[in-house]
């Protein structure tokens, strides 16, 4: 999305180097690794845009739980050191779903960070929330996301900024794309995403497909008794805990650092992280 006249940095022919900033789906949760490691879009899209490419450099500076003041603090302070090529920016989620935040004061914050980068000669991807609709009891925050949604679309269109709408693609509507939490994508939710984002760099990981239509059949529908007991597993399992964290003032990345905080050059050292193709993903 980079309308005419717009304010996003020139894009080099070929990106050179990345940095990721963002919370817990930047982080790459639940999107793991062979040896237990957490990959996400951000790693997948490295892993892509590196190929070929001398020398290139990427940081992943996103830990889970960070809200706008980290993301947009000193995330984007270390980003503005590094001077990468490329930043992807997801922030705001765990702002949101708290009640008391004030959405439109926070798109602020959001396109203040936005601008400095932009300023600093760096072309920003920004991705926003998804559709929470298909899920029990987080449906209750859909109004919120979508409103700051709506916001971080202006602001993509005021900056020039590139966008992955995350609200607008069906194959996120689908429980295929989301780990047993029903907060973070699994791997295939994952590859949508950083497939996604690809294209909207001009260099596509494969057909659109990949991330528009990535399963040939829709999802098994439960009967309506397993539902409930699924739903009831969830509640206890993840809800329940998230719940409790939240009550204390606690956050699940209390005392995490960055899984790559280094701006390092990529030696193909992404344990187990693998391409798609094709139209289908298959089991994870």
């Amino acid at each position: 999305m980079n309308p005419p006249g717009n304010a996003q940095a020139e894009s080099p022919s070929v990106i050179r180097s990345y940095v990721a900033i963002g919370d817990s789906l930047t982080e790459g949760l639940d999107d793991l690794s062979p040896d237990g490691e957490y990959r996400g879009f951000a790693d997948r899209l490295a892993q892509h845009l590196s190929t070929g490419v001398r020398d290139f450099r990427y940081a992943n500076l996103a830990v889970r739980g960070r809200r706008m003041r980290h993301i947009f603090g000193e995330q984007l302070e270390q980003t503005l050191d590094y001077a990468p090529d490329l930043v992807t920016v997801h922030a705001g989620g765990n702002d949101v779903l708290r009640p008391n935040t004030n959405l439109d004061a926070l798109a602020v914050q959001f396109e203040v960070g936005v601008r400095r980068l932009q300023q600093a000669g760096i072309r920003v991807v920004i991705l926003s929330g998804h559709d929470t609709g298909w899920i029990p009891v987080l449906r209750v925050y859909r109004g919120r996301i979508a409103v700051f949604s709506m916001h971080l679309r202006r602001i993509a269109e005021r900056t020039g900024c590139d966008i992955a709408d995350l609200w607008s693609m069906e194959a996120l509507n689908d429980p295929r794309a989301w780990s047993a939490d029903r907060l973070h994508f699994n791997a295939d939710g994952h590859r949508i995403v950083a497939a996604r984002i690809a294209d909207l760099l001009g260099a596509p990981m494969g057909p659109r497909e990949i991330w528009a239509h990535p399963w040939d059949a829709p999802p098994e529908r439960l009967p309506r008794i397993l539902r409930r007991r699924a739903n009831l597993k969830w509640t206890r399992e993840h809800l329940v805990p998230w719940l409790g964290r939240r009550a204390f003032g606690r956050s699940s990345g209390d005392g995490r650092l960055p899984k790559r905080p280094d701006f390092t050059r990529l030696n193909g050292d992404f344990v187990g992280t693998d391409e798609v193709e094709g139209s289908g993903f298959g089991p994870a």
